[in-house]
């Protein structure tokens, strides 16, 4: 009699497991439908905004395992606790789906900032508010991923029992681990803060023109850690986040792309000054670099034997303006090798009269 009701509770168990088994792919697929039906409408929606548009195509993927990982944690939520290895299948299945989530989570955050990146392009001449919208969303988005990182992986140890025990018994003694974690950590969050200080206060932003320990070149990349400088001959920089806090730096498009630029030359005292203000005036006019707002020429130095000439050239951006610096100075040079050659600086010597003059 005994064994005649185990093999019909058994059956029961085998009934029981089939439609829970069938249920479940009705779940998967009707969820799979809702994702196809939902991202048609979401694209149709989100097509006239590139932040929306971005977040919804960045979100796509990871959305098609995250809605069937649900429906099927529903199903197994509901079915008896009798059935065979349920906890294991419930737990899995938990595990995937927080993971999916996180995934999700991350690929939105990715999404926001490329929309950003669309919306705010830099390729204009004053990019300054792109650059700096552009540099914060980075940043801020950075800080964030790290977050969702750390909150899914805790949230998925949280499941597991064990874990949960270990953690009471690691607070226990948090005072020592505390501060060995603390100062093995300490690059880590010293960077996380420093992130989160230039996205806020903003001394660094993307495409900024930069003078870092005598180099000068633009900011190319802003990471979580360090900051890529592109130097003009190409060479790359890599500067912690941290030395830009601790550390005095130029930044030359601090609040706008515009700057001045001087060129330096040194002429004779007999060398009139009109000419050559006329030529850099000329000069200036003729070239696509200048931007019409200054072009100055002054006596900057009076030595000994020559005097100092200053030209100040005003151009709507650093790269413009050091090619106007040279152009300017090859055209000065020139004008003067070809209408005053005279009146370049000299070495000028007084011979007095043969009879006064050292025998040798």
């Amino acid at each position: 009699m005994t064994l005649a009701n185990d093999m019909m509770d058994l059956l029961e168990e085998v009934d029981t497991s089939w439609g829970v088994l069938w249920l479940a792919a009705a779940a998967v697929v009707l969820a799979l439908l809702v994702h196809k039906v939902g991202a048609t409408v979401i694209r149709r929606i989100t097509r006239d905004s590139l932040i929306a548009s971005a977040v919804a195509r960045r979100c796509w993927r990871p959305s098609r395992v995250v809605l069937p990982l649900a429906a099927l944690q529903v199903v197994w939520q509901a079915a008896p606790d009798t059935l065979l290895m349920i906890n294991q299948v419930r737990h899995g299945n938990a595990l995937l789906l927080l993971a999916a989530v996180t995934w999700l989570a991350l690929r939105a955050l990715d999404g926001l900032a490329q929309g950003v990146t669309l919306q705010h392009s830099v390729d204009v001449v004053d990019n300054l508010n792109a650059r700096r919208i552009q540099t914060q969303t980075r940043m801020l988005v950075r800080i964030a991923n790290f977050g969702v990182l750390v909150a899914g992986l805790s949230l998925m140890l949280m499941t597991f029992p064990g874990a949960r025990q270990v953690g009471a018994s690691l607070l226990a003694s948090a005072g020592v681990v505390g501060i060995v974690a603390g100062i093995a950590a300490r690059p880590v969050f010293s960077n996380l803060i420093a992130g989160l200080q230039l996205a806020l206060a903003e001394p660094v932003r993307l495409d900024d023109v930069l003078i870092v320990q005598g180099e000068w070149g633009r900011v190319e990349e802003i990471t979580g850690t360090y900051v890529v400088l592109r130097i003009w001959d190409e060479r790359r920089l890599i500067i912690p986040l941290q030395w830009f806090i601790e550390n005095p730096f130029q930044n030359w498009t601090r609040t706008s792309a515009q700057i001045m630029g001087g060129v330096l030359l040194w002429v004779d005292y007999r060398m009139p000054l009109q000419p050559l203000r006329d030529e850099a005036q000329r000069v200036c006019a003729s070239a696509p670099e200048w931007d019409g707002r200054l072009c100055q020429l002054q006596v900057l130095e009076a030595g000994e034997r020559s005097m100092q000439v200053r030209v100040l050239v005003t151009s709507a951006d650093s790269g413009q303006n050091w090619d106007l610096r040279c152009k300017i100075r090859e055209a000065l040079v020139d004008f003067m090798q070809r209408e005053y050659s005279q009146h370049l600086p000299l070495m000028r010597a007084e011979i007095g009269p043969e009879e006064t003059r050292p025998a040798f």
